[in-house]
């Protein structure tokens, strides 16, 4: 089969189309051929081998250590199953189906990631993937569009836990940052569907597609004036904010008493600077989150079968592009997500 390696950490030129070897499902896996698979900033940091490490935050390697190369990426899966390596899972041959990338460290509805499809072992950025059967969920009946769900696993799940971690519930005010990248449009669409008030910080030339999403109010982060605009737009401060941008100034003052920061990405830089005394006078939150539970993704299933929320798909590119998909995500010009259509 056709299908997309990195062959180690490093730039674009670490991406190969090869012709490699159909995988074939064991016991508790089923076999799925790919109609889409989406594209994450997890790719290029996995690429990049830019997560690091506890005892070297320079060292290069991916999300949860060092990886095996050649890698197939992609952990955004939409496909149909066409074979099964066990009776169990006979009945999703024929399915079309949203893979769950993760497999967790426990067996309950809050475990943890542990290890994720695309990563620490082969992606949907091929023709066919194999799964764990338990993580191939049957949509048959959604209205989306396999372009679409593709669009949700890490990004809308990512959103999903981050909305559940900061407690947002109708008549909240809520700040997203990084609001036209795919997590922080999935939590601008989940947060309006909660019955939230959205406020979106995301460059002016992309302030009416972020509102079209669902934002009530948009906050130009190139004025260089976010934390100001900001206060303007919420003069009463938030409730909750969604950040996947970090970096230097963290602005625990935006929040109101016993609001909840929350945050699941360091796009503007890893090193932060906070006020402590802020954190503890005024009963704040600092919670960090990684991915979803297998309970969110469960809700997130639930969501793509009734297709409450439709996923914005920016751009879409054949699997001999993926390159130029990474570096399309690298430069941030757009709007929503990027689709791999092998």
């Amino acid at each position: 089969m056709r299908a997309v390696v990195i062959t180690g950490h490093g730039d674009l030129d670490v991406i190969k189309e090869r012709e490699v070897p159909m995988p074939r499902p064991g016991p508790g896996e089923v076999l799925v051929q790919v109609h889409a698979a989406g594209c994450n900033n997890t790719d290029l940091w996995t690429r990049e081998g830019s997560y690091g490490a506890a005892e070297d935050p320079d060292v290069k390697t991916g999300w949860l250590g060092p990886l095996d190369f050649p890698r197939i990426q992609g952990a955004d899966v939409a496909g149909t199953v066409v074979a099964c390596g066990d009776e169990e899972a006979t009945g999703l041959v024929g399915k079309r189906v949203l893979v769950d990338p993760a497999e967790y460290d426990g067996p309950g509805p809050d475990a943890r990631p542990a290890d994720v499809l695309g990563s620490e072992r082969d992606g949907g950025f091929a023709e066919y993937v194999v799964v764990p059967s338990a993580r191939a969920h049957s949509v048959e009946g959604s209205p989306l569009t396999d372009v679409e769900l593709a669009a949700l696993p890490i990004a809308y799940g990512t959103a999903l836990g981050m909305l559940d971690r900061g407690a947002v519930s109708k008549g909240h005010t809520v700040l997203v940052t990084g609001a036209s990248g795919g997590v922080g449009l999935a939590a601008v669409q989940l947060a309006r569907s909660r019955g939230a008030r959205v406020v979106a910080v995301c460059g002016g030339d992309k302030g009416e597609a972020v509102r079209s999403a669902g934002a009530d109010a948009v906050v130009d982060r190139r004025r260089g004036e976010v934390l100001a605009d900001a206060v303007a737009a919420a003069p009463g401060g938030y409730d909750t904010v969604i950040d996947v941008v970090a970096g230097a100034a963290l602005g625990l003052g935006l929040l109101r008493a016993g609001g909840r920061w929350v945050v699941a990405g360091a796009l503007a830089g890893w090193a932060v600077n906070i006020d402590v005394r802020r954190l503890y006078l005024a009963n704040l939150s600092l919670v960090g989150s990684t991915m979803h539970t297998p309970r969110i993704f469960d809700r997130l299933v639930e969501i793509a079968r009734r297709g409450d929320v439709t996923p914005v798909v920016a751009a879409t590119f054949p699997l001999g592009q993926v390159g130029e998909a990474q570096a399309q995500l690298a430069r941030r010009s757009h709007v929503g997500k990027l689709i791999i259509v092998p």
